[in-house]
């Protein structure tokens, strides 16, 4: 008796799912492998970096100021010429990433070093006169990501800072995991814990939140920034259509608002963050910094506001200008929000001005309203 022919095709469909299924789990694990590969080249790059600038500035000792003037002509240099990533800030990282992990042995990778009794640490003077390690073999010293080690540079102690790469790699961290574990105090509590096993077991027990996806690596920005790519993404298409249409809104008001950037990439101490939308008001003279939520507003997107605007008076306004405003836009399905930032203005009468010129905040809700139901709208269709 023949076969159903739904019958077989229910078969294959349940092969496909399979199928599907570990190509999937392929493909992912490829996207981690070059994220890690990236990183690990990209770490040894950069430990070199820190080893010929801490060299450079033993060589000039004798000149003041040496060290802070050739980070500054390095960074100019290697800005033109390689574009983002080398900021004096990012190469003093780099230096001081050297100078954490300078009496290493470069030979041995901290996971053959694991279960091993502690050794004297070789000196600076014998390591010196050794050969330069290659790319190579930086890269099998330093298998973490370099997100992670900048967040090790933290740790001031040296045992306290070698326990935390050592556990990151044995218990896989991610760096989430890392930095919630430095957070917490995870070091200082297992020395001096009655039962170190248990807590070091619990410790490796990773949190929903830890979990990194494998296009969070590649689009981690110290790689992009490494790689010469561009980091122009958002985290949802709904989002990225109501930043495009608020930026058209608001340069339709009149000709007062000049288009400055988009999810403009800001780093304060080891975090990153981005701004959706960067304005210049030319009748204020002043920045004006948006930054849109997709979710309910919270006493949280005030605080991170302020964080941008703090940023913002330091590095990005000119002399003459006016401290920058804040725009915090909330999108949520039932309730749209618009608030500015105005608090951190010198005094009240260029508050009142600011709030004269500027759009009313429930223009803009109503805009953002009807925007986000139009989108839906299309969604649909």
């Amino acid at each position: 008796m023949p076969l159903d022919p739904s019958a077989k095709n229910a078969t294959a469909f349940q092969d496909y799912g399979g199928l599907l299924a570990s190509m999937v789990s392929l493909i992912e694990e490829a996207r981690r492998c070059s994220a890690r590969t990236v990183n690990a080249i990209m770490t040894a790059t950069y430990w070199e970096i820190g080893r010929r600038v801490v060299q450079s500035e033993q060589a000039g000792l004798r000149r003041a100021g040496y060290g802070d003037a050739l980070l500054k002509r390095l960074s100019d240099d290697l800005t033109s010429r390689f574009g983002r990533g080398f900021s004096p800030d990012n190469i003093e990282n780099m230096r001081r990433f050297y100078l954490a992990f300078d009496t290493v042995e470069i030979s041995e990778t901290p996971s053959r070093k694991l279960g091993q009794k502690k050794t004297e640490t070789p000196s600076r003077k014998s390591k010196a006169a050794s050969p330069l390690p290659s790319l190579s073999d930086l890269s099998r010293r330093f298998p973490l990501p370099w997100s992670a080690y900048v967040r090790l540079l933290s740790v001031k102690d040296e045992a306290g800072r070698r326990f935390y790469e050592e556990e990151a790699l044995r218990s896989g961290w991610s760096v989430r995991q890392l930095d919630r574990q430095i957070q917490s105090l995870f070091y200082e509590r297992t020395t001096l814990s009655k039962n170190k096993a248990a807590l070091l077991t619990k410790g490796a027990r990773a949190l929903p939140q830890d979990a990194v996806q494998p296009e969070e690596e590649i689009k981690d920005p110290f790689v992009l920034e490494f790689l010469g790519l561009k980091d122009e993404y958002s985290e949802s298409d709904i989002e990225e259509a109501l930043i495009q249409h608020l930026e058209h809104f608001l340069l339709e008001l009149g000709e007062d608002f000049a288009f400055m950037g988009r999810q403009r990439r800001l780093r304060v101490g080891d975090e990153w963050y981005r701004v959706d939308l960067l304005f210049f008001h030319r009748r204020l003279k002043c920045l004006m910094v948006i930054d849109l939520k997709t979710g309910k507003f919270t006493h949280a997107d005030a605080g991170q506001m302020h964080l941008y605007l703090n940023y913002a008076r330091e590095h990005w306004m000119r002399e003459g200008e006016n401290p920058p405003v804040g725009l915090i836009l909330c999108a949520q399905k039932d309730e749209a929000v618009a608030k500015y930032a105005l608090e951190g203005l010198p005094n009240k009468v260029l508050a009142a001005e600011y709030k004269m010129i500027l759009p009313e905040e429930k223009v803009i809700v109503r805009e953002l309203e009807a925007t986000r139901k139009m989108l839906e709208e299309r969604r649909k269709k």
